[in-house]
């Protein structure tokens, strides 16, 4: 397992700039002074690492899961928020004024430069912006995209900003020592940028894709299909997802994360299953064939490869339905000898989609809403709902995959736990973030 790694490489990270100010040596203020600095050399470290998380590099996100790189940013993002804050309120008190010759480790005062404070003003200023923004994003009336622009540029911003009031106004961020490491930190976070926004496009752009149809399965649903163009394909896992980008430029940031319903066993041509939401998912219908699109993948943790359970039991929620299908498929098409059972769950009958091709397998069809003459289970996918459709043998050795409603999967995790499921061998895939 990664994550152990990981986790680690990111503490040491984060942890790097108040170690080494550590090892100077220097002698001790005021507690207060001494817990201001460390507060702000967290905050900056934990910014700039912040970078990593965001890249949808996939050494991260396959080790971690998505679901997990993606909360950690989160909560981390907020954390960094927190420590900001509380740093320049500590220093009162504190004597202020320019260094004393008697003063070079800036013990005994903190600086008045206006040139040194002010990068500290303005990001203080704008991370709280930046945070609150995407705490609120989905009540604010922007597009993803700008959003996301606004996001990144904003992140920018702030961490060099900081590289300079941490340089220049803080008592060991001025050590050559600490500045070196200031500045490699702060690259690696430009570095992530560029990679993200002008490398990884100018290689997908050696990687089109082209459109090969686009079809309605349900009233609001769709299943998009892209064929490789001048390349071998895409080397995925049943069960991950990919960034899609159709019809726009390869540096566009109109790409949309997207669960791969077809098999790799299929062959190189790809398929997604799409339900409508937004502006690109409304606009399916009007996509042409042989339209160019893109694909940043795969990416994802639902993956049942190198599994040791004897069964698998697939759990999902409209069109969450997706990477269980990708599942399904591999595991008709290699042989492979796992025992398979999927619940199925929607609000109406008519948005069951492939109800013929998983009614070959053990599938339970779940409505909420359901016609007078529906034969199958009703209500939601909850624990009763489990309780009478999966044995203790199940709940005790099976595998589970979950995709679906933020809702659905937090009520399904916590009833397997209940159940005794072993954490390990509970899968999960969320595209929703508070």
């Amino acid at each position: 397992m990664k994550w152990p790694y990981l986790a680690l490489i990111y503490v040491l990270l984060i942890l790097a700039p108040l170690g080494f100010s550590w090892s100077l040596g220097w002698p001790p203020r005021s507690f207060n002074q001494e817990l201001a600095s460390g507060l702000g050399m967290l905050a900056f470290s934990i910014i700039l690492v912040e970078f990593l998380l965001s890249g949808r590099f996939r050494f991260i996100s396959s080790g971690l899961g998505m679901d997990v790189t993606m909360r950690v940013h989160q909560l981390m993002a907020r954390t960094a928020l927190g420590f900001a804050l509380i740093h320049p309120l500590l220093y009162q008190g504190t004597p202020s004024g320019g260094r004393r010759p008697w003063d070079e480790t800036n013990q005994l005062t903190i600086s008045t430069d206006f040139s040194t404070l002010v990068s500290g003003i303005g990001a203080y200023l704008f991370l709280f912006i930046l945070v609150a923004s995407a705490i609120a994003r989905k009540s604010l009336d922007y597009k993803y995209e700008t959003w996301r622009l606004l996001h990144g540029l904003g992140a920018l911003v702030i961490a060099c900003l900081l590289l300079h009031h941490t340089v220049y106004a803080g008592r060991y961020g001025g050590h050559p020592l600490l500045t070196y490491l200031w500045l490699a930190l702060t690259s690696i976070a430009v570095g992530t940028l560029l990679y993200v926004y002008l490398v990884r496009p100018l290689r997908q752009r050696k990687r089109q894709w082209r459109v090969t149809s686009v079809s309605r399965l349900t009233p609001k649903q769709w299943e998009l299909r892209v064929v490789p163009d001048g390349h071998n394909g895409l080397n995925f896992e049943a069960g991950q997802f990919a960034w899609l980008n159709v019809g726009h430029s390869v540096f566009s940031l109109h790409e949309n994360p997207f669960s791969i319903s077809s098999a790799p066993a299929e062959g190189p041509e790809v398929s997604f299953m799409i339900k409508e939401l937004g502006d690109f998912t409304c606009g399916l219908r009007q996509i042409a064939p042989q339209t160019t699109a893109y694909l940043d993948a795969p990416h994802g943790n639902l993956s049942i490869s190198h599994r040791t359970e004897k069964g698998i039991v697939l759990i999902a929620g409209g069109v969450g339905i997706a990477p269980m299908l990708s599942i399904v498929r591999q595991v008709r098409l290699s042989g492979t000898q796992y025992e398979l059972k999927l619940i199925y769950g929607n609000r109406v009958e008519e948005q069951i989609a492939f109800r013929q091709e998983l009614s070959k397998e053990e599938t339970v069809f779940v409505l909420s809403e359901p016609p007078e003459d529906w034969s199958g289970e009703t209500g939601l996918i909850d624990g009763h709902l489990l309780d009478r459709n999966l044995s203790s043998e199940q709940f005790e050795s099976w595998l589970f995959v979950l995709c679906g409603p933020p809702a659905m999967m937090d009520t399904v995790e916590d009833h397997l736990i209940e159940r005794g499921t072993a954490s390990h061998r509970i899968l999960s895939e969320r595209f929703d973030y508070d």
